[in-house]
């Protein structure tokens, strides 16, 4: 598969997957109105808290992030060829330069945040400029900005926000069955309120499921848009090859960050199975370098 054919075929998917998403929140948002009662009043108040909440995340998220990473503030008088080389791929891609920020941790990882590429923010920790070298480095550092010029995280954001509504929905949902009236039972039925149960239990867990799907295909979104960047595919192949490879755990990482990061930071926790599979925040690092030594 072609560089462009993989970047077309992963812009697609995460698309359909989000359309999907919206679909199953209208279709349970039409069954939790009819078994309360109450019609579809809590679907907007659900949009109203989550939106509150999205705003705030949208704008505050990445020094939060910064925050529980650990994560410092660089110069280029420090890191002369870090800075060099983020410079080329900018002009190269044709972004703005980010804030560049190092975490001081010999696990090898890297992630970027920010809402937009006016505001984008790349981390990197000290391991990854010790244990890689430059092809690799630049390979890493292009998918970080491939993820700020392809506007992941304004997709995550989007995505952060239909799991947060269907959390809400539920939770209003539950409650609402222990106030219900003799009015509420004749604007409901009882298939609707053993059906939305059912799905109050699981639609969380679905949610999750496709966000972490989408999650997915961002990073083979990013790894092939770093390989049309750089024209070295091999670059960053190798460099996943390499943090693959390294068994030391992300000590600063944990499960509301872990997305972030090029590979999984929690080490040692290989996809054993299918299912392990669908909860996982990345594809499986191999199938990745697959893919890169294919274009």
């Amino acid at each position: 598969m072609s560089i462009y054919s993989n970047i077309s075929v992963n812009k697609n998917k995460t698309w359909l997957i989000i359309i999907l998403f919206i679909f199953f929140i209208t279709i349970l948002s039409y069954i939790f109105g009819k078994a309360s009662g109450y019609g579809l009043s809590m679907v907007g108040v659900a949009f109203i808290f989550s939106g509150i909440m999205s705003f705030s995340s949208y704008f505050y998220s990445d020094k939060l992030i910064l925050s529980m990473s650990h994560a410092k503030t660089i110069s280029k008088s420090q890191y002369p060829q870090l800075y060099r080389i983020v410079e080329n791929l900018c002009i190269g891609s044709g972004t703005l330069m980010p804030k560049l920020y190092i975490i001081n941790d010999t696990a090898p990882n890297a992630f970027a945040t920010g809402r937009d590429p006016q505001h984008a923010v790349m981390c990197i920790t000290s391991g990854l400029l010790e244990k890689l070298n430059k092809s690799e480095l630049e390979g890493v550092i292009a998918h970080e900005l491939s993820h700020i010029k392809n506007y992941d995280i304004r997709v995550m954001s989007i995505v952060v926000v239909l799991v947060g509504l269907i959390t809400l929905l539920t939770d209003f949902f539950m409650r609402s069955l222990w106030y219900r009236n003799s009015d509420d039972n004749k604007n409901s039925s009882t298939i609707f309120i053993v059906i939305g149960i059912a799905l109050a239990i699981i639609s969380p867990i679905i949610a999750t499921l496709i966000q972490l799907a989408v999650s997915r295909k961002r990073e083979l979104l990013a790894d092939a848009s770093a390989a049309l960047l750089t024209r070295y595919p091999e670059g960053l192949a190798s460099a996943l090859e390499k943090i693959g490879k390294d068994r030391e755990p992300l000590e600063v990482a944990n499960n509301a960050t872990a997305h972030l990061f090029i590979a999984n930071p929690f080490k040692g926790k290989g996809v054993s199975t299918w299912v392990s599979g669908l909860f996982n925040t990345h594809p499986p690092i191999e199938e990745r370098i697959k893919l890169l030594r294919s274009m």
